[in-house]
């Protein structure tokens, strides 16, 4: 509320919420509630809320927070492969569930086998006690 330039107190947000919002109007103990975080509003109303103060539904619900770890998984996703094993992805995803189980089990022993040189480098240069 703030940052969309309104004072964070219940009166406001009980009289901008019911201009808005065209069913059963919330009370002020309602949206009071919402504040201290002790109820969440359902996700109607969570919709109206979010075009009201211009920002996605999932940052009002979620935090902003959430959504920065999210980008920064899918960018190191995104980094780490190339064309080729984006082709492999595709093919893994065309496959019939039964065949995805087995060749996921596949990736899992060759991984357990063969681990990534960097968790081998982390092993060796762990103290002995």
């Amino acid at each position: 509320m703030i940052a969309a330039g309104y004072e964070p107190k219940p009166a406001v947000l009980e009289r901008e919420f019911n201009l808005r919002y065209w069913g059963k109007p919330m009370t002020l103990h309602g949206v009071r509630r919402w504040l201290l975080g002790e109820s969440l509003p359902k996700q109607e109303k969570v919709l109206v809320l979010a075009e009201w103060l211009q920002i996605l539904p999932q940052e009002l619900r979620y935090g902003v927070e959430v959504d920065k770890r999210i980008q920064q998984k899918r960018a190191r996703w995104d980094e780490g492969i190339g064309y080729q094993e984006r082709e492999v992805f595709e093919a893994f995803l065309n496959l019939p569930i039964a065949q995805r189980k087995i060749v996921r089990e596949v990736i899992q022993t060759f991984a357990k086998a063969f681990p990534s040189q960097e968790k081998v480098a982390r092993k060796s240069t762990k103290p002995r006690v």
